[in-house]
């Protein structure tokens, strides 16, 4: 069962867990509109966020972290644009794979989670303050 300051290591690592992610999706919406530098070339490649589980050996709390930010294989765009720098033999440009409006999707549960946890903390806080306010009567 989870103590006093469990609720608080918990939900503290959720809220670094979140923060991270959010670094990630808004590099990969920084990174929208990139396409290949040099003809023939890679375009920034999305980043996805990995989490594992982690024990927290003086609580013994189970909490969360990002260990790593790994590449979205996902196939790259095609656009025609004979014109641009980066263009293959064929005129066909490269684009990055990210798609704003699943990181925006992302962006917004992240932020949602990050709030829920934000929350937690806060009740969490009240409550310990109306249980001293309670002893001190």
């Amino acid at each position: 069962m989870a103590g006093p300051n469990d609720t608080m290591q918990i939900s503290a690592a959720g809220l670094r867990a979140q923060a991270a992610r959010m670094r990630i999706i808004s590099e990969n919406i920084a990174n929208a509109d990139s396409t290949a530098r040099t003809p023939g070339g890679d375009p920034y490649r999305r980043q996805i966020p990995v989490f594992e589980a982690e024990l927290d050996r003086v609580t013994g709390a189970n909490t969360v972290r990002m260990t790593d930010a790994v590449d979205d294989m996902s196939a790259f765009k095609m656009e025609y644009n004979p014109g641009h720098p980066a263009a293959d033999e064929q005129g066909y440009v490269r684009t990055t794979n990210v798609q704003s409006l699943v990181e925006m999707m992302d962006m917004r549960e992240a932020m949602r989670t990050y709030e829920a946890n934000l929350n937690m903390i806060e009740n969490h806080r009240r409550m310990m303050d109306r249980t001293l306010d309670l002893l001190r009567r």
